[in-house]
């Protein structure tokens, strides 16, 4: 008998090349026809080379000969490490379809478990790839245990953690259904893969005992997901997904509390985009481009937008100012001319309330007609909603500055910030806002007198000619009723000394 331990070490090599062929030829041939990256290429292309070190790796289910010898092993079908993604440590996570269909194994409630409560104790932001149930269970195996059990989630109280404490990514890169779904919205920012990755709380074997006939992707596909609220964003491919999910964690900081972190740009501060003048129409009835706007101000290349496919009257964004991260709330006025629906003001409640967990500023380009109106403004409970997000924006305690560009009325204009803090607001000489628009109520307000005028269209253009001196921004400035008005040119230098006098 040898007198060290190499035979042991030899044992463990083997293990961890087991380890490594997944669920097997055929079913990595599978994955890759169904147009998939199996688990490991996953981490590969979402980490720095060489940075990932897998915890747990050789945790499956091992077959033994007569003797006791392992003859095989089959890993977990749920893999996870810290890594790097540039140069920054993470917590990785992954599912892998191609054992079990991802459905729950003896080590998988442990590994998930631990990663998760990895994240939230070291302070570290947290990606989940998921792909499958994610650890669900299965009908054949409640037959395998012979016995039922009430339900609960292992290891969500460190999910719910997480939410308060590190960053968090979910990405769906296949059919994704029950704990499988519920690990994908419970996070701050996920994505899903066009035609590739679908989320259902059940799929369509199940949902066909409703009546309903379905297949994964008109069932739960990214053309809705991306549009409800549930998932952020969708990706063309996975290496998309992973690119947007680096993006995303690139502008915040590693966990609640740690600082933001300024990059360096040679983007002057004092830049004045010219196209910023004439980029507003003097017609109020005509739109323009907000997100224009927001690349002009903003450092060269930094916007990143999340959620653009719903709540679409609210664009949500994150930028650099001079190379600090910013969170960018801005009106879209090509969408019903920016009024606030339910899901809008969702969107920017959700937002204002991540931008506050972080302790990002946020930077607010308003231009706001006022919550929708209407039969479905009504039954989408759109006031209540829309008063969330105000609250939301009340109870933000981080520096907070508004750019008025155009309209921005009644209680959803008012939603543009906390009137109680210090106004770091500039409006534009664009700027126009009230209690209500005045361009509709003229002919109720002024009925009398249009009544008795032999010429009605021209006494009706002269009221508006008189209501236009009264309602300039300029007589707002002049009762310090509004702080500022700038030329838009001046846009940019003034946000980055706001975010520098933010950042001290």
């Amino acid at each position: 008998m040898t007198n060290n331990w190499k035979p042991e070490l030899n044992e463990l090599r083997q293990r961890q090349k087991l380890a490594e062929k997944m669920g097997g030829v055929e079913k990595l041939k599978r994955q890759k026809e169904r147009g998939k990256l199996h688990v490991r290429e996953r981490m590969d292309i979402l980490l720095d080379s060489g940075s990932f070190r897998e915890i747990g790796k050789i945790a499956g289910k091992g077959t033994y000969d007569t003797k006791g010898d392992l003859k095989d092993f089959a890993p977990s079908n749920f893999i996870f490490g810290r890594g790097d993604i540039n140069g920054r440590p993470v917590v990785a996570t992954a599912d892998d379809f191609t054992v079990r269909g991802g459905a729950a194994d003896a080590s998988i409630h442990r590994k998930f478990t631990q990663a998760e409560q990895m994240a939230h104790e070291m302070r570290l932001p947290l990606i989940r790839m998921i792909d499958g149930t994610g650890g669900g269970g299965s009908v054949k195996m409640i037959e395998d245990m012979g016995f039922t059990y009430v339900p609960y989630v292992p290891g969500w109280e460190h999910v719910v953690k997480n939410l308060d404490t590190v960053p968090v990514v979910a990405l769906a890169l296949g059919p994704t259904a029950g704990l499988g779904a519920a690990r994908v919205v419970a996070s701050h920012y996920s994505v899903m893969v066009k035609e590739l990755s679908q989320i259902f709380t059940a799929g369509p074997a199940v949902v066909a005992a409703l009546g309903e006939t379905q297949d994964k992707e008109s069932l739960g596909g990214s053309t809705i997901h991306t549009r409800n609220g549930v998932v952020d964003d969708e990706a063309k491919d996975e290496v998309e997904a992973m690119f947007m999910a680096k993006r995303f964690l690139s502008y915040l900081p590693s966990y609640v509390g740690a600082p933001l972190v300024q990059i360096e740009t040679a983007d002057p501060v004092d830049r004045a985009d010219e196209t910023l003048l004439s980029i507003v129409p003097r017609d109020k009835s005509k739109a323009y481009n907000m997100r224009r706007i927001l690349e002009a101000v903003a450092d060269a290349g930094s916007v990143f937008e999340m959620g653009r496919r719903w709540g679409r009257a609210v664009i949500t964004a994150f930028a650099r100012f001079d190379g600090w991260p910013v969170a960018v709330l801005a009106s879209d006025p090509t969408f019903l001319g920016g009024s606030w629906t339910a899901d809008t003001a969702e969107k920017a409640k959700r937002f204002a309330a991540l931008a506050e967990q972080f302790g990002m500023p946020v930077i607010h380009l308003v231009d706001n007609p006022g919550f929708m109106i209407g039969l479905e403004a009504e039954r989408t409970a759109t006031i209540r909603r829309g008063v969330e997000a105000m609250n939301a924006v009340y109870k933000s305690k981080v520096p907070w500055a508004n750019v008025i560009i155009r309209k921005a009325y009644g209680v959803a204009g008012a939603a543009m910030s906390n009137h109680t803090r210090y106004q770091y607001r500039f409006a534009w000489p664009s700027g126009d806002w009230g209690s209500l628009p005045i361009d509709g109520g003229v002919e109720v307000a002024y009925q009398s007198e249009l009544t008795k005028s032999k010429d009605p269209e021209k006494t009706l253009a002269e009221i508006k000619e008189r209501l236009s001196k009264v309602t300039s921004p300029f007589r707002t400035a002049e009762h310090y009723a509004v702080e500022d008005i700038i030329d838009p040119r001046e846009t940019r230098k003034l946000l980055c000394e706001f975010v520098a006098l933010s950042m001290r």
